[in-house]
């Protein structure tokens, strides 16, 4: 073997121990801590799984972390973890990257250079005698230089070559010896303070003894009394030792584990934070001031942590993974959960760091945010519309009742979701939140409709009783989510309003319509053979009529009121259609008994309605009335019941009357007679709020015969 190889070989220094042998007792604690309730993942026991494998070879070590205080998390939620140690440190001899650390003293008398060998000299800087070493090779230097300017190898420059070579690979080793102790001082768990401050002196006596710092190592001959820069070298290393420690924090798959992201995040914090108080409390104070350490570790951890997120955000994450790391960039990060942390100050600041991620990454990701939101909105409304068939409609539950009015939690539940999102959208940015909110009310319109058509196709598709009470309840709910996004985000609900007054317009026609379907069976059964001779009670129209008018009691006003007064108008309108539409006579025997049938029909509906909150106390009188005309025996006094009819309904028609006097049986002089002196008091109607009743009923046409 040459000089050259046995040098090389001699003066390789180990790599960096792994996290399992740097950090033995920190990954103990990890499995603990992915055990405790705090940690914000709903799949922790997984990761734990596979990092307690992963510690399998430390089983020896697990009674430590009995005795470590526990520390808490940091998680998307916004818990706080602790940056305390739970490790001792101590200033002692210790093996670290597979080299004995030994202490050196520093002495007030500068070591003198000793004409060493290559070997010897390598043998120092592995035993980490790093003062002894340079002293030494700073004698074969000065040598060297002295024997070059002598001209001794005027006639030989190989061998000036090869000690050059010798001095710039034992200067090399020193390198890799200040790059592995700095390194080693994250990575042990104890800090060598005289190891450190031997390393500064180290770095004084270089550029004391090669003052020249513009120029750098060249080739050859010129490599002799060149700078080596060691102050550089210092913090290269310092940035690769943060790389390294952000590089090795754990991160499980996805398909480990769900909320692998956040777990990580997670680590991030625990780790790093114990890194940067180790640097305030025990590392700092082995540098001078000019060193300005935390803001040298601070700024290569915000480096390694910004190129760790670069190539994180470029990642297809889903939609809780982007906005985990949009939140720690932006609430997290520099925090009193993380950088902002109350242990760290004022030695660490972050006033002076640059963007975590820039422009176009941080825009990247807030896009990606917002597109995956709007899947994972109409995701959720949709959920909403399913819930309703599955657990309502197909099961045929009522609705609740709170504060006598039909409850359904649709308006609760939609502005939840948009209130949640907009909310954490917002607190990381503004504009963030802006977007959000215009997604939300996107999507809003579109599940409207949707909802409202699938209401429409179910009601239509079968008779449920708890069409009427769900009809009100979701109108009901339109309201308050209309009144709340209006008070909550201050927003124009306009193109809202029209979708939701064409959908209650859309309920309410089918509503009527199912009313209808309902009662026309039982109107058309009026003044048959059978209808007059039923002696049961007849209340089957109110029963039928109540089911549709019960649930608007519960209705927000004025909505309900005035549909009670549609069903309340229409029922008496329809029931006179069907009595006068008859065009038959009826016999002396029945007139009495079709009178008072009428009159008690009238009597249930009226009450029914009015009990319900009808306020249409002008409808009333109008069956009565046509009642009692055909139920008069006396003739006389038939002209004035008309007269009061006319007088309650001044649109009533003159055919509207013949058709009721035809029903009582009077003949054409009779009839003629009373209409002459009763409809006197119709000729100038007043065109009041009761005027609407018989202008809506078809007159049928009487036809006289002599």
């Amino acid at each position: 073997m040459n000089r050259n190889t046995e040098l090389v070989t001699r003066s390789a220094t180990s790599e960096p121990a792994s996290l399992t042998n740097s950090l033995g007792v920190e990954k103990m604690e990890v499995a603990s801590e992915l055990s405790s309730p705090t940690l914000h993942s709903e799949d922790s026991g997984f990761f734990e799984r596979s990092i307690k494998t992963m510690l399998s070879i430390r089983k020896s070590k697990l009674s430590l972390n009995k005795e470590k205080g526990k520390e808490g998390t940091g998680t998307w939620k916004g818990k706080r973890i602790s940056l305390r140690f739970s490790k001792t440190y101590e200033n002692k001899s210790t093996t670290c990257n597979g080299v004995e650390e030994t202490s050196e003293k520093i002495t007030a008398e500068p070591i003198q250079g000793k004409p060493l060998s290559v070997m010897e000299i390598n043998e120092l800087i592995q035993k980490r005698q790093l003062l002894e070493a340079f002293a030494s090779i700073k004698y074969l230097e000065d040598e060297t230089i002295a024997e070059r300017n002598d001209e001794k190898y005027k006639d030989n420059p190989q061998e000036l070559m090869r000690k050059s070579k010798d001095v710039d690979l034992l200067y090399n080793s020193i390198t890799n010896a200040i790059q592995s102790i700095v390194v080693g001082t994250l990575e042990c768990p104890t800090v060598e303070d005289t190891m450190l401050t031997s390393l500064v002196t180290l770095i004084a006596l270089e550029e004391a003894a090669h003052p020249n710092t513009s120029n750098a190592a060249g080739p050859g001959s010129d490599l002799l009394g060149t700078p080596r820069k060691w102050r550089e070298e210092w913090r290269k290393a310092v940035n690769e030792s943060t790389r390294k420690r952000v590089q090795r924090v754990p991160m499980a798959s996805k398909e480990e584990e769900s909320s692998w992201l956040d777990s990580h995040l997670h680590f991030l914090q625990k780790y790093l934070g114990e890194d940067l108080l180790k640097i305030k409390l025990l590392v700092k104070k082995s540098y001078p001031e000019e060193y300005q350490v935390c803001d040298v570790y601070v700024e290569a951890f915000h480096k390694a942590i910004a190129s760790h997120l670069q190539y994180l955000s470029q990642r297809p994450l889903e939609f809780n993974e982007l906005y985990t790391l949009l939140d720690w960039v932006a609430n997290i990060y520099r925090s009193e959960l993380f950088l902002g942390h109350p242990d760290l100050k004022p030695e660490f600041k972050t006033e002076n760091l640059s963007l975590l991620l820039t422009p176009a990454d941080w825009d990247k990701l807030k896009n990606d945010y917002i597109t995956s939101a709007k899947g994972k909105i109409k995701s959720y409304f949709g959920n909403i519309l399913r819930l309703e068939v599955t657990e309502k409609w197909e099961k045929e539950v009522h609705p609740e009742v709170k504060e006598n009015l039909y409850h359904s939690s649709l308006s609760f539940d939609i502005q939840t979701i948009i209130g949640e999102h907009v909310k954490i959208s917002g607190a990381i940015s503004k504009s963030l939140g802006t977007k959000m909110l215009e997604l939300c009310l996107e999507e809003l319109h579109e599940f409207i409709q949707r909802f409202g058509e699938d209401f429409v196709v179910w009601s239509t598709a079968q008779d449920s009783p708890i069409f009427a009470p769900y009809f009100a309840a979701y109108i009901n709910s339109f309201h308050d989510l209309m009144s709340g996004l209006e008070t909550a985000f201050e927003v124009n609900i306009e193109e809202l309003q029209k979708i939701l007054a064409a959908l209650t317009r859309n309920f309410t026609n089918i509503f009527l319509n199912k009313l209808r379907a309902k009662t026309q069976p039982l109107l058309k059964k009026i003044l048959t053979k059978d209808w007059i001779l039923a002696t049961e009670r007849p209340d089957s129209l109110a029963s039928a009529v109540s089911q549709f008018s019960e649930p608007l009691q519960h209705m927000r006003e004025p909505m309900g009121q005035e549909l009670l007064r549609d069903i309340h108008k229409y029922v008496v309108r329809e029931y006179i259609t069907e009595v006068i539409k008859s065009r038959r006579k009826i016999n002396k025997e029945a007139r009495q008994q079709v009178s008072e049938k009428m009159n008690q029909e009238a009597r249930i509906l009226n009450n029914t309605l009015i009990d319900q909150g009808s306020d249409s106390n002008w409808l009333l009188p109008a069956i009565h009335h046509i009642a009692n005309i055909i139920g008069e025996k006396k003739k006389d006094k038939i002209k004035e019941c008309v007269k009061e009819l006319c007088q309650d309904y001044p649109d009533i028609k003159k055919e509207h009357v013949l058709a009721v006097l035809v029903l009582r049986g009077l003949g054409r002089t009779r009839r003629a007679a009373i209409l002459q002196q009763s409809y006197r008091a119709l000729e100038s109607p007043d065109g009041g709020e009761g005027s609407t009743l018989f202008t809506e009923i078809d007159a049928p046409v009487i036809i006289s015969c002599f």
